[in-house]
């Protein structure tokens, strides 16, 4: 049985003036968001040399010394910018499994000052390797590219959903967007079949991600075509009567086209109109064969609400998505979850002035 469509979505439809043409962005928007959790994007502007190049790039720098890519590797602001040493971030579902990549963190966009002293971690500046002009710059360039269509995608959501057209956009200013790139490991015989994973089924956590396409890599170097039928992006939809568990399906996007998915934030502020979908990166079922990839999240400014639109509540989505919660009180349990921050990150979110009393006592009887 043949798997069912994931819409594609013009990006020149969200921009016409026409209202036929914005109607079909919003059909394919609903229909793709609100079944699949993920629609494709042709005409998005992303040139695929331009992506290549930074591939290229990036594995330079992957291709470094150990010791030379530790000094950009930031555990004290919990990995959210430079790079990420494989199997350091966990799966939550899979019990703690470590996800055998690595990982390189930059933020493309500006970034709000007062957040910024809220919550450093996640605000923090960039960390740049070396000698390394080339990577940087290309880095920032796509980024802000898939950025921009990102914004695009949430006007256009807004929309679909009879929204005012700027009420996802303007959530997002200033926030704590982030852009990572990512080397999935090659496999050896004895990994095959031992539950290695490139990465486990997840959904993230962020409002809107976008996918502009990965590359293979072939054991002797160089990019080549998927190596097997197992590997790459897998999603599961939201459950029917047919399907109580969803179906998995295959996300390779048709070709020249790039990948928009949804988020938890955008799950949680839509009640579950938008589903946030599962996703799992499959390892091929050949060893030696490694992966690039890169991923752009949006996220909601960390002093935005996490709890559905008044056009969204009922007795059930305020049940199932309370209480409400900030989207910087959010992130963090997140990066506790996953493992990047420390389980003390978590003192950071409560009411803090017992220590300032205890302070004031300790002063008092020094």
């Amino acid at each position: 049985m043949s798997q069912p469509d994931i819409p594609v979505v013009d990006f020149a439809d969200l921009h016409s003036p026409r209202a036929d043409r914005q109607q079909r962005a919003s059909e394919a928007l609903n229909r793709g968001f609100g079944h699949f959790g993920l629609v494709f994007i042709r005409n998005h502007g992303i040139d695929a040399a331009d992506l290549e190049s930074f591939y290229d790039s990036f594995l330079e720098f992957t291709d470094r010394p150990q010791a030379e890519k530790e000094k950009v590797s930031m555990h004290e602001i919990w990995f959210q910018r430079g790079w990420t040493p494989p199997n350091t971030e966990r799966a939550v579902v899979s019990g703690g499994q470590p996800d055998f990549k690595e990982c390189y963190f930059a933020a493309p966009e500006p970034l709000d000052d007062t957040a910024r002293l809220q919550y450093p971690q996640i605000y923090a500046e960039n960390v740049w390797p070396d000698d390394a002009e080339t990577f940087k710059e290309r880095y920032l360039g796509i980024g802000h590219q898939l950025h921009e269509i990102g914004l695009s995608l949430l006007r256009g959501s807004a929309r679909a959903l009879g929204l005012e057209p700027y009420r996802f956009e303007a959530s997002v200013w200033g926030g704590p967007h982030v852009t990572r790139s990512l080397r999935y490991l090659p496999l050896q015989d004895a990994q095959i079949d031992a539950n290695v994973l490139w990465g486990e089924e997840h959904t993230d956590f962020n409002l809107l991600t976008l996918l502009p396409g990965g590359r293979f890599l072939a054991p002797e170097g160089g990019y080549t075509a998927k190596p097997d039928e197992v590997s790459g992006l897998y999603l599961r939809t939201r459950p029917t009567d047919e399907h109580p568990r969803g179906q998995m399906l295959q996300g390779k996007p048709p070709a020249g086209c790039i990948v928009a998915q949804v988020g938890q934030q955008l799950e949680i502020l839509t009640g579950g109109t938008y589903l946030a979908t599962p996703h799992v990166i499959k390892a091929p079922a050949t060893p030696g064969f490694s992966r690039v990839s890169m991923a752009h999240f949006v996220h909601l400014h960390a002093q935005q609400l996490l709890f559905p639109l008044d056009r969204f509540q009922s007795p059930e989505t305020v049940s199932a998505y309370s209480p409400p919660v900030l989207a910087g009180t959010y992130g963090t349990k997140t990066l506790v979850d996953i493992g990047l921050a420390p389980p003390e990150a978590l003192s950071q979110l409560g009411y803090r002035h017992y220590d300032r009393l205890g302070g004031m006592r300790a002063e008092e009887d020094a």
